[in-house]
C-alpha cells in the first residue's frame, strides 16, 4: 500500500498529516461525472461495473483525497430484499411499494449479496485492481433507521409520518423490519470486504430525526448487532450519524472503530463526548467549499486545531459534497488539509 495513512488514522495509529477524503467525493461536482451522466442512467453508472470503477476513480486522480469510496448508493441492497426502486429525474429515489403493514415486512427476503449485487462485488475487484495499492477503497451501505425510513415513507421525507407512527404503533413489526434489514447490511457489509474493500462505512443519514430516547429504544440495539457482527472482519468500519449531536454517546455506545460527525458540534466536543479511544471522522459544513479559498483554509485550520494532533482524525466533510462545488475549491481544501497538518 503505497499510502495508507487513512487506515492508520482509523486505528489512531500515527500519521504523517491527517488524511482527508469526502463523502460523495465521487459525484455530479465533476465534469468528468457529468461527461459520463449524459450517456447513462444512474441506476445504470451503479451497475455496470466498468462505469462504476471509472467514477470512484476520477477524485483520486484528480482532487488528492487519501482513500477512495465506492461509486454506488445505499439503496442498492433493497432490490434484491423485493423493492421496486425507481431514481426518478429530479425526484431521488422513489420506492413504489412501501413497507407499511406486516404482510409488507414478511414478504421481505434476505439476500444474497453474490446474487443481488454482483455488480458491487465486482466493482469493487476492479477498483483495487485499478488503484494499484496508491490509496484504500472505502465500502458501505445504509445503516438500520436510514434504510427503514426510505422503505417505509417510499423515498426521502421531511417529518418521518409513516417510519415514526410504525415505530410507535406497531413496535413487533418494527423491530422485525429492522431485524430483517440489519442481517441484510451485515451480509452485504461482508461480502464487500471480502471482495476487497479496505474499509467499510455505515451511514445514518436521516437518524438524526430521531430523540435520545426513541434511538435508545428502537434504533441501537439493531445498529449495535450490525457493528458486532463486523468485528471479526479486521477492517475499520466507520459510523456516520448525520445531525446526530444529542445522540453522540449513543451512536458510540452502538458502535463503530471511527465516528462520524456532522458540522453542528465541534470537533473537539464531540471527540470529548464519544471518548478519545475511538477515532473521529469531519467535520466541514459541506457548503463552506462555496466559500473563498482564504475561508476554507481558515476553517480547515480551526478543525485540524480542534484536533489537536492526536491519532485517529480523519477529515472530511459533515455530510455529502454539493453539485455546485467548484472542483477548485475541493482541492484546494485537500491541500490545506495535508498542509496544516503535517507532523514535524
Amino acid at each position: 500500500m503505497k499510502n495508507d495513512v487513512f487506515l492508520r488514522a482509523c486505528k489512531r495509529e500515527k500519521v504523517e498529516y491527517t488524511p482527508v477524503w469526502l463523502m460523495r467525493q465521487a459525484g455530479r461536482y465533476m465534469s468528468e461525472y457529468m461527461e459520463i451522466r449524459k450517456n447513462h442512467s444512474f441506476l445504470e453508472m451503479c451497475k455496470t461495473p466498468e462505469l462504476a470503477t471509472e467514477v470512484t476513480l476520477q477524485p483520486v486522480n484528480r482532487v488528492g483525497v487519501d482513500a477512495a469510496i465506492l461509486f454506488a448508493d445505499i439503496l442498492l441492497p433493497l432490490e434484491g430484499m423485493g423493492i421496486d426502486l425507481e431514481f426518478a429525474k429530479g425526484e431521488g429515489p422513489v420506492i413504489h411499494n412501501p413497507v407499511r403493514s406486516e404482510a409488507d415486512v414478511k414478504k421481505l427476503r434476505l439476500i444474497e449479496p453474490e446474487q443481488d449485487v454482483p455488480y458491487v462485488l465486482e466493482a469493487i475487484k476492479l477498483v483495487r485492481k485499478e488503484l494499484d495499492g496508491r490509496v484504500p477503497l472505502i465500502g458501505f451501505s445504509g445503516a438500520p433507521f436510514t434504510l427503514a425510513s426510505y422503505m417505509i415513507e417510499g423515498g426521502g421525507s421531511r417529518n418521518y409520518l409513516y417510519c415514526k407512527q410504525l415505530m410507535w404503533q406497531a413496535p413487533q413489526l418494527w423491530h422485525a423490519l429492522m431485524e430483517k434489514i440489519s442481517k441484510v447490511i451485515v451480509s452485504y457489509l461482508r461480502a464487500q470486504a471480502a471482495a476487497g474493500a479496505q474499509a467499510l462505512q455505515v451511514f445514518d443519514s436521516w437518524v438524526g430525526a430521531l430523540s435520545p430516547a426513541d434511538y435508545a429504544e428502537y434504533v441501537l440495539p439493531h445498529s449495535k448487532y450490525v457493528f458486532e457482527q463486523l468485528a471479526d472482519l479486521g477492517v475499520p468500519v466507520i459510523h456516520f450519524a448525520n445531525n446526530a449531536s444529542t445522540l453522540l454517546e449513543l451512536v458510540r455506545e452502538a458502535g463503530g472503530d471511527v465516528i462520524g460527525v456532522d458540522w453542528r458540534i465541534g470537533l473537539d466536543e464531540a471527540w470529548q463526548r464519544i471518548g478519545y479511544d475511538v477515532a473521529i471522522q469531519g467535520n466541514l459544513d459541506p457548503v463552506s467549499l462555496m466559500a473563498p479559498p482564504k475561508v476554507i483554509e481558515q476553517k480547515v485550520k480551526e478543525i485540524l486545531e480542534q484536533a489537536d494532533n492526536r491519532p485517529g482524525h480523519i477529515f472530511n466533510l459533515g455530510h455529502g459534497i454539493n453539485k455546485e462545488t467548484p472542483v477548485d475549491n475541493v482541492i484546494a481544501m485537500v491541500e490545506a488539509v495535508h498542509k496544516y497538518s503535517k507532523r514535524s
